[in-house]
């Protein structure tokens, strides 16, 4: 049997554990060893390019021209191991506090069909700086989140991805990735914070007179301006709930003028998407299971979680499951021979244990 990608990605489909070298090595009878697993992992780099490749045609069989691309970050979370330029401290603004592990930035297709990841980035904080208040040493890494939005952007324009608004959170709604979207002939939707400073008209923008985004009246074509952007901008609340049952408020603004509120509203939900994504990955991929010590190995996992990702997309789109269905009906048939086995033990008089499963004596 020969060590693939293509088997990986089921071990981390099907697995509920820990996924190890040593896992898989005992799941295929040792017909795999455990050093030819991580002779795989270590083998090369796998990249965007290569997720790319693997998805390519399942996109072409979701493509819309309707459809957004929702650029968001996640943290794979690694308390306990060891730091390196992959795995180091990155600040998760869902939690306001720093915490160890690795940043992945993705670029995820979202249509009525199904939803993947056509690009992504991890975060490398390849140089050192001193942190001037305590004196310690800070990981940091050369290229900028708002960056990697831009190139990830650019990356699926040049892989002709059809999209029609670009969609992010408040984090990556600066007035330079606006300009970039803008001048790339597309749209987006995008949230402020609420102490975003905008113009009610291009008068008052002239005459420098700005107003806090939440002090505005919700309403009907109501445009405003910010100070670095040359274009006007439609604005809308959308008012949300919390996962504790509060109200929350989103303040919106798009450079398609042309929307209703309900339409902005209504395209901007499409971003709650990644979050789904971004459970299924930590669920139902592996993503945070591997106990990978190298930062090679450590990426090429993650890769590899990737790609289950899209297979488990696949998979649903096929048989109209979601993920957490159909990895539940995986893990029930999977308990149910278990269960067999664990009856068929106890019947027998005279049983032992070998290596790789329970057999009468």
């Amino acid at each position: 049997m020969n060590m693939t990608m293509d088997l990986y990605i089921d071990y981390l489909i099907c697995s509920t554990s820990y996924t190890t070298a040593t896992g898989l090595s005992e799941l295929t009878d040792n017909a795999i060893s455990h050093d030819k697993v991580t002779r795989f992992l270590s083998s090369k780099d796998y990249t965007a390019a290569d997720l790319w490749k693997q998805g390519k045609s399942l996109y072409r069989s979701v493509e819309d021209e309707d459809a957004v691309l929702i650029i968001d970050d996640t943290i794979e979370k690694k308390p306990y191991t060891d730091e390196n330029d992959l795995i180091s401290w990155h600040f998760d603004h869902t939690e306001s506090r720093s915490v160890k592990g690795v940043n992945l930035v993705t670029a995820l297709y979202e249509t009525q069909k199904g939803s993947l990841p056509v690009g992504y980035e991890l975060i490398k904080k390849t140089e050192k700086t001193i942190n001037e208040k305590t004196g310690k040493v800070q990981r940091k890494s050369p290229i900028t989140k708002q960056e990697i939005y831009r190139q990830l952007i650019q990356s699926a324009i040049n892989n002709n991805v059809k999209f029609k608004y670009a969609l992010n959170d408040t984090w990556f709604s600066s007035s330079e990735n606006m300009r970039f979207i803008v001048n790339a002939q597309k749209h987006f939707v995008m949230p402020l914070k609420s102490n975003r400073k905008v113009a009610l008209s291009e008068a008052d923008k002239l005459s420098n007179n700005f107003v806090r985004i939440d002090s505005i009246d919700s309403g009907e074509d109501i445009l405003v301006r910010l100070e670095d952007v040359d274009f006007p901008l439609r604005f809308t609340r959308q008012v949300f709930k919390d996962g504790d049952g509060s109200a929350g408020v989103l303040y919106l603004v798009s450079d398609d003028i042309e929307l209703t509120n309900e339409q902005m509203n209504a395209i901007y939900k499409r971003r709650w998407k990644v979050e789904t994504y971004h459970e299924s990955l930590k669920n139902n991929a592996s993503l945070e299971k591997s106990p990978t010590k190298k930062e090679r190995t450590q990426a090429n996992h993650l890769f590899a979680s990737l790609c289950a990702y899209m297979r488990l997309e696949s998979l649903s789109m096929k048989i109209k499951f979601n993920h957490f269905a159909l990895k539940g009906k995986i893990y029930m048939i999977a308990l149910k021979k278990a269960m067999l086995e664990l009856q068929r033990i106890r019947s027998s008089n005279n049983f032992q244990f070998d290596h790789h499963h329970c057999a009468p004596a």
